[in-house]
């Protein structure tokens, strides 16, 4: 099966997904076992258009950093707890895709070396190649910078050909769509207006990175399910960013 976004031949990406896709509501359970099955089940129908896929998982179901330092905990304090935060995430995610039959394998930025990989890029795209699925975990490994640029930057180091931003919207709009029911919707914009026009998609450092690497941007729906495989196969769903 051929693989496409918008026309661009696509061999490996980057999804980029928040923690809360693991828990199954607001005020459920941080890791809900249910949801995370649904997550593995939609990246192995993904995975049939023969694209490697590469995971980021973030942490704000278990906990964020900023809320920390909000609270009087010191900055970077905060920022490893919430490192720690996604390496759970990124344990849960292998074990529901190890039951649905994905090959996977989880490295982190912090080294943990009982529980996953220390990243090391070409070990990570030796798998890859291989067929494996990767989990990134960790962030970059540093405090002061969020998941986001953590996709950002391993997306540059492993060569992908794609960003995918999962949300619950079906793409950018330029204001609340929630609260704005007169909020337009981008099918495509630049890495320009997405910064200029702070429409929060990404911070700031994870948009400059693939700007300078160019690499292409896919906000979208993961939570519809086949949306992710749809993305893929170049069918013109959520916002692009390039």
């Amino acid at each position: 099966m051929k693989s496409n976004i918008r026309g661009q031949s696509i061999r490996r990406i980057v999804l980029k997904c928040s923690g809360e896709a693991l828990r199954k509501a607001p005020d459920g359970l941080s890791i809900d076992p249910a949801t995370v099955q649904t997550f593995a089940r939609r990246i192995k129908d993904a995975l049939t258009t023969g694209v490697q896929i590469a995971i980021v998982i973030g942490g704000g179901n278990i906990y964020r950093g900023n809320v920390g330092h909000s609270q009087g905990i010191d900055r970077n304090t905060g920022d490893f707890m919430g490192m720690l935060a996604t390496v759970i995430n990124a344990l849960a995610l292998q074990d529901a895709f190890v039951k649905a039959g994905i090959e996977t394998r989880v490295q982190t930025a912090i080294e943990m070396k009982e529980i996953a990989e220390p990243f090391i890029l070409k070990r990570a795209v030796r798998h890859m190649e291989k067929g494996r699925t990767m989990i990134f975990a960790g962030g970059t490994g540093n405090p002061y910078f969020t998941t986001d640029t953590a996709a950002a930057l391993r997306a540059s180091e492993i060569g992908a050909d794609a960003l995918l931003k999962a949300t619950k919207v079906d793409g950018v709009y330029s204001d609340d769509p929630l609260k704005n029911p007169e909020a337009v919707k981008y099918d495509k914009i630049s890495y320009a207006k997405a910064l200029h026009g702070h429409l929060k998609i990404m911070d700031a450092t994870a948009f400059s990175l693939c700007r300078e690497n160019r690499i292409p941007i896919v906000v979208f729906d993961f939570f519809q399910d086949g949306n992710i495989r749809a993305v893929m196969e170049g069918q013109p769903l959520g916002t692009l960013i390039c």
